[in-house]
């Protein structure tokens, strides 16, 4: 017999593991928004030599989060929007402070997290 992978994890264990990610990542942009660097990839502070592990277990546990969801054909719009954010690279992104500042500033304004598919949709 084989379980439902919907069926693994209750919902309320969703929640729980939303709530850490939420909190864990307020926390990682505000401390990016102050300067320490390397929230949106894998960045070793050239000043001290040392990476960011919070933000690094961030990142894994945004990419754990986004596909026990997607089992569960759910979304997290915080998860999918810091991952998206993950992937910008090259000189011309704004940079870690600038996208930290910006995102927590969309996200203390409640613009992340509402419907963004009706904005996507052609009709």
């Amino acid at each position: 017999m084989s379980i439902d992978p919907r069926d693994a994890m209750p919902p309320e264990q969703l929640e729980t593991l939303g709530r850490a990610f939420s909190e864990q990542l307020l926390a990682c942009l505000d401390a990016c928004a102050r300067g320490r660097r390397g929230l949106f990839s894998e960045l070793i502070d050239e000043e001290d030599g040392k990476s960011w592990p919070e933000a690094a277990r961030l990142r894994e546990l945004a990419v754990a989060l986004q596909s026990i969801l997607t089992q569960h054909e759910e979304r997290n719009a915080l998860c999918d929007e810091f991952l998206d954010l993950c992937t910008i690279h090259g000189e011309s992104h704004p940079g870690e402070r600038k996208l930290a500042r910006a995102f927590l500033e969309r996200i203390e304004r409640g613009e992340v997290g509402a419907p963004s598919e009706e904005e996507r949709k052609p009709w």
